[in-house]
């Protein structure tokens, strides 16, 4: 379980990056880091009890 959230947070990300540098939209950008860093099974987690 850990490797699929690990993988899923780094796709989200990754994705973040993409919609700031290639389509200029920082808010979505920032919201999908954040929400990659949220999912991630490293530090904080939301599927941690």
């Amino acid at each position: 379980m850990a490797t699929i959230l690990w993988l899923i947070a780094v796709i989200m990300i990754i994705a973040g990056i993409y919609v700031i540098i290639a389509r200029r939209d920082l808010l979505w950008g920032i919201v999908l880091i954040v929400l990659g860093f949220l999912v991630g099974p490293g530090g904080v987690s939301i599927f941690n009890p």
